[in-house]
C-alpha cells in the first residue's frame, strides 16, 4: 500500500496546471502507506498553485491517489508595466501558458502588490461592465480593447470599431472609422449607459465633430471630449509704434 512511484498519483482536470507541480507536493510521501498521507493538507497545497481553483484528493485502494482539479478561468489580460499576464474574476493573476491563444481585453490599473480583495473588487467591476455592454448589444464586448481600473469609481474603457458603426460618408470618415474611443462609465448601470452611448453618439458627433472621449457619468447625459484640454487663446502682444526715438 506504499506510494512508491509518481504514476500512482492520478491527476484529472489539469490543462494549464503542470503535473510536475502537483507531483512535487506528494514527494514527502514517497515510501509511506497511502493511508498515512494527510489528504486535507495536500489538497490545500494543491489549491495554492496559481491556476488551481479547487481540488479534491482521495485514496483509491490499495495504493492509488486520485487528484481532481478545477482550474481558474481567466477573463482578461493584465498589463503591469511591460509585462502581460492573465487575471480571473477573483483578481488572481495567472502566468500565460505558451501553448494557448487567448482573446481578451487588456486590463490596467491593477498591481500584483495590491491586496487580493482590492484586485477582486476591481475585477468584479470589469466583469459586470462586460456583461452590461453585451446585454445592451450582443457582440459589443468584442469592441472593448482596454479597460483602466485605476479608479474603482470610474471604469475607463477604450472602445474600437464603435465609431465606424455610426460614421457615414462624410469627409474624413475613413480616417475616423477605426479611431479608438475613450469612455468614462463610472461604477455601475453599465447596460443603460452603453445604450445611451449608442443612441446619442451620432447626434453629438454632428454637433461637435470628431470625438476622442466621452463621459457617461451624468444621469443619462453624454459629455463629449471631457479629456481634451480647452484651447486657450492668448492675447496678441501690443504693437509698438514705428519710428526712431530722439
Amino acid at each position: 500500500m506504499a506510494l512508491v512511484h509518481p504514476s500512482q498519483v492520478h491527476i484529472t482536470g489539469s490543462h494549464y496546471v503542470e503535473a510536475a507541480s502537483v507531483l512535487e507536493i506528494f514527494a514527502p510521501d514517497r515510501g509511506q502507506s497511502v493511508l498515512r498521507i494527510p489528504l486535507e493538507e495536500r489538497r490545500r497545497q494543491i489549491e495554492a498553485l496559481p491556476w488551481v481553483a479547487q481540488a479534491t484528493v482521495r485514496r483509491a485502494l490499495p495504493n492509488i491517489l486520485q487528484v481532481d482539479i478545477s482550474e481558474r478561468t481567466p477573463i482578461a489580460f493584465l498589463r503591469e508595466g511591460s509585462s502581460l499576464s492573465l487575471i480571473d474574476v477573483n483578481g488572481v493573476i495567472l502566468q500565460r501558458p505558451l501553448r494557448d491563444d487567448f482573446h481578451f481585453p487588456v486590463v490596467t490599473g491593477i498591481r500584483s502588490d495590491m491586496p487580493l480583495d482590492d484586485r477582486e473588487e476591481r475585477m468584479h467591476l470589469f466583469s459586470g461592465f462586460m456583461q452590461g455592454v453585451e446585454a445592451a448589444r450582443p457582440g459589443a464586448s468584442s469592441q472593448v480593447s482596454e479597460v483602466n481600473l485605476s479608479d474603482d469609481h470610474d471604469l475607463l474603457a477604450t472602445l474600437t470599431g464603435l465609431q465606424s458603426d455610426f460614421i457615414g460618408g462624410s469627409s474624413g470618415a475613413a480616417m475616423d472609422a477605426d479611431a479608438p474611443l475613450l469612455v468614462h462609465f463610472g461604477d455601475g448601470d453599465f447596460e443603460s449607459k452603453y445604450q445611451t452611448l449608442l443612441e446619442k453618439i451620432e447626434e453629438v458627433r454632428a454637433k461637435v465633430g470628431p470625438i476622442q472621449s466621452i463621459d457617461l457619468r451624468f444621469d443619462g447625459e453624454l459629455v463629449a471630449n471631457p479629456d481634451t484640454p480647452a484651447m486657450v487663446v492668448q492675447p496678441l502682444p501690443k504693437a509698438r509704434a514705428a519710428g526712431h526715438s530722439r
